[in-house]
């Protein structure tokens, strides 16, 4: 069965579901489940005949040779004793959850994966299927399920920009569903010729990241399993935790990511009155210039720390870290004093699934201590002026950054030449020098020079109609952060 045949008779099962009230997450997550133990069963078999450490009694052959009540019973069996198990195993099923509804249903998807031969599928098809279903799920924004997901065209931009090579190590900090280890992983199989050395290392020693909600981690190690990076028996590249809480020790030649959107970290605790209350976390690291409850600043003083001394970063950050004083200013100084912060691409809206947001990429390079600053220059690429995009619409595609990329010149990015003059003002990209970013009030990253003509941009009915929406969003959570700050002072 070819590969759009397999991504469509699973997600019709999810349209059948929803019917159930289960929803698009809950039902990748049983897949996950349920496609683990489907290949784990493979893999003991000819020609792997290779032990997973699955108990006997939590087979693939136990559960799908069971139906109504008893189905049900042992599948909740199978996540319990599994969940107590180590390594892969415990990850992907610790605090697993049957949350299908009726065993008829639960049998239907057993059916229907064990009419597949998922281990002989090969990896960029397993993981094809699997991403689908990660891009559906993501598009469900109303339960916030794109909160892990970052626009494909985006991150295959970021990755053909550092060019990744091989025998080199890549991180991200906020992996989420692990997106951008995989274009990672996608580009140096695509550039290079690989020895088995090289598939090794890439396989059990390239990639690292962090994840820290429990669904999404879960999600990332099974992506990651389906397109062959680790297996079921080693040490797991995906470690759950904040990975702001400290310094791991571990440094990367790259560093590869998009932090969660919102201003400020927080933690969550119950008073004395039983109630639930959020204060601002606050990260006091000694590695970090500056201490600030801002988590995308945080994200930002961390990545500079698990660089190698001439490691390679590209960031997602919103506007904020670009222009925020006190903590922003400090760490925006401390960047271009010790890495190369060589060019900063901006975004327009309508980009992510995270509605109204304004985001830019940064990329720098990590540099030895040195007694001189070490940016010379600033490269922006302005693709947000005069720029529309919305998710159903007119999403964004790797060919509208195109322009970006020949600009950025990934081959040699010290052979670059301005398309912004005197003469034509409104060429995007343009280079500032350090001195003149310095002097800039609050060493203010956040520069344009395009004049915006979107008063003469010609919308439909329906572009206005996503417009307005996100707006009213922005308005409402406005509305909700005044009340939440009144409240407080009212007690």
């Amino acid at each position: 069965m070819s590969t759009a045949a397999i991504n469509q008779k699973i997600w019709s099962m999810a349209t059948h579901l929803m019917n159930e009230g289960v929803s698009n997450s809950d039902y990748l997550e049983q897949l996950t489940y349920l496609l683990f133990l489907k290949m784990a069963d493979e893999f003991n078999r000819p020609p792997y005949n290779r032990d997973i450490g699955i108990p006997s009694d939590c087979n693939w052959d136990s559960l799908k040779n069971k139906s109504g009540a008893e189905l049900f019973e042992h599948y909740k069996y199978i996540l319990d004793t599994l969940a107590k198990q180590s390594g892969t195993l415990q990850q992907i099923y610790t605090g697993a959850q049957n949350k299908i509804n009726t065993p008829a249903v639960l049998f239907k998807i057993i059916q229907m994966i064990d009419a597949e031969n998922w281990s002989a599928m090969s990896s960029d098809v397993k993981g094809d299927i699997y991403e689908g279903l990660l891009a559906k799920i993501a598009e469900d924004t109303k339960t916030g399920a794109g909160q892990y997901f970052t626009p494909r065209a985006l991150i295959n931009t970021m990755v053909k920009c550092v060019r990744p090579k091989v025998g080199k190590t890549i991180a991200d900090p906020c992996c989420g569903s692990g997106g951008f280890l995989l274009s990672a992983k996608d580009f140096i199989t695509s550039n290079y010729s690989l020895n088995r050395n090289d598939k090794e290392f890439l396989k059990y020693h390239t990639f690292r990241g962090w994840e820290i909600v429990q669904s999404t981690y879960r999600l990332c190690l099974m992506n990651l399993f389906l397109h062959n990076i680790s297996d079921f028996e080693g040490v797991p590249p995906i470690t759950r935790n904040d990975s702001l809480l400290s310094d791991p020790g571990e440094r990367f030649d790259y560093v590869l990511t998009n932090p969660p959107f919102g201003k400020k970290s927080a933690l969550t605790f119950t008073n004395e009155e039983g109630e639930q209350e959020q204060e601002d976390l606050v990260y006091n690291r000694q590695d970090f210039c500056a201490t600030t409850s801002n988590k995308q600043l945080n994200f930002v003083q961390h990545i500079r720390t698990i660089l190698k001394a001439d490691g390679t970063a590209a960031v997602v950050v919103p506007d904020n870290v670009l222009f925020e004083g006190g903590a922003g200013e400090t760490v925006r100084k401390k960047l271009l004093e010790t890495t190369d912060l060589h060019t900063i691409l901006r975004l327009p809206t309508g980009i992510f699934y995270a509605q109204g947001v304004k985001a830019n990429v940064i990329f720098f390079e990590n540099k030895n201590a040195s007694p001189i600053h070490q940016t010379k220059e600033v490269w922006f690429y302005d693709y947000r002026t005069n720029i529309k995009h919305t998710l159903k619409k007119t999403p964004l595609k790797e060919s509208d950054l195109e322009d970006f990329v020949k600009c950025y010149n990934p081959e040699n990015r010290f052979m670059r030449e301005e398309t912004w003059s005197i003469e034509n003002p409104t060429g995007r990209w343009r280079k500032y020098t350090y001195d003149e970013i310095i002097a800039r009030d609050k060493t203010s990253l956040d520069i344009t020079w395009l004049k915006s003509g979107e008063d003469t941009v010609d919308y439909s009915l329906s572009e206005l109609m996503v417009m307005i929406e996100e707006k009213s969003n922005n308005i409402q959570q406005a509305v909700n952060s005044l009340k939440s700050i009144i409240d407080k002072i009212d007690e």
